[in-house]
């Protein structure tokens, strides 16, 4: 099995890609904000069964996106694998390759492609409040009494919060999303937007760049509370993390499908095609499942032990179509409330 090789972008260089152009050699490079134990489980599993050298550049959805816009005329990168959801993909459909995986088909109706072109290969837990034991005890707060969202306007948690950009992050969105959907009297009604605005005055205007910097800030004790999803949060409780605890809003979580998509020109067109057919796979579903993400075949279940059963969270259900419409909207609105 090939070593798995993450990309800094620092280092990443232009001739790394010399003979991309080549449709028969075999590489394919990926653009991901998926964490490092979701990465080591799917990429090596797939370099091995069709021995393609799979080169791995990790970034933030937005900068992936950003990436990918600027190398248009010369694309560097065949597939975004995370962060492509139906909102990203609108913004600029100019940027995708159309492609349905024939193992589409066997994905639950709700979760299958969309547009022709965003496929789907997890759930992605949308809220997931990372607590620190060790700050909350240095603050004199019970962690055992942290139930949801709206602990989160607790005055002694003031400026201790990390929260991303939805304007930037996906998981960031997802999370503005989910509280619109669950902290007002209606499902994003006028209520949660004031909800919105008292705990963006608690963030004490930290906004937290990267996704990953929330939950790492959290874990090493920079923060009190980090507004993350699932995925990475489990991983460290996977990891034997004892310092850390995981809260699931009483409020109510949502789960949406994590989107994976061709690059427009992609130099390694067929690898493209390969890998979202290896990931959308049973095979590839059940390398997900050996991780902390759900696999979005719901037949085929996580190994790791520290995972709750749905049955033990209050799951609430996002209007995904809604949400994408308002996102311009609502990212606005969110940028507007963090300058005033």
């Amino acid at each position: 099995m090939k070593v798995l090789k993450l990309l800094l972008v620092a280092l990443l260089s232009l001739t790394m890609f010399v003979g991309c152009g080549d449709e028969e050699e075999a590489v394919l490079v990926i653009y991901t904000p998926n964490s490092e134990s979701l990465i080591e489980a799917v990429i090596p599993a797939f370099e091995a069964k069709y021995e393609i050298d799979v080169q791995v550049m990790t970034l933030g959805t937005g900068d992936c996106l950003t990436r990918i816009a600027s190398e248009k005329e010369n694309p560097q990168a065949d597939v975004q694998w995370g962060g492509m959801t139906p909102a990203n993909y609108e913004n600029d459909t100019t940027l995708w390759e159309e492609y349905v995986s024939p193992n589409d088909k066997n994905l639950p109706e709700a979760y299958q492609n969309y547009a022709g072109v965003v496929s789907r290969y997890a759930l992605d837990g949308s809220a997931a409040l990372l607590l620190n034991l060790d700050v909350f005890k240095k603050l004199g707060l019970n962690p055992d009494e942290f139930k949801g969202y709206n602990d989160l306007l607790n005055p002694a948690l003031k400026g201790q919060i990390a929260m991303g950009n939805p304007a930037k992050s996906s998981s960031a969105w997802a999370e503005l999303t989910n509280m619109l959907l669950v902290m007002g009297e209606e499902p994003y009604d006028d209520k949660a937007w004031e909800w919105v605005e008292q705990f963006i005055a608690n963030l004490d205007g930290k906004i937290v760049d990267s996704s990953s910097a929330i939950y790492k800030g959290t874990s090493s004790g920079e923060y009190a509370v980090g507004v993350s999803y699932e995925d990475p949060c489990v991983s460290l409780l996977v990891d034997g993390a004892t310092n850390v605890k995981l809260v699931y809003p009483e409020e109510g979580a949502v789960w949406l499908p994590a989107g994976m998509a061709i690059v427009k020109n992609a130099p390694h067109l067929e690898n493209a095609k390969k890998f979202i057919d290896f990931v959308q796979s049973e095979e590839g579903q059940k390398a997900v499942a050996q991780t902390t993400a759900r696999p979005v075949i719901p037949t085929i279940t996580n190994t790791a032990e520290q995972i709750l059963p749905f049955a033990d969270i209050n799951v609430v259900y996002e209007d995904i179509p809604f949400c994408t419409e308002k996102k311009p909207e609502w990212q606005q609105k969110w940028l507007d409330l963090v300058q005033q």
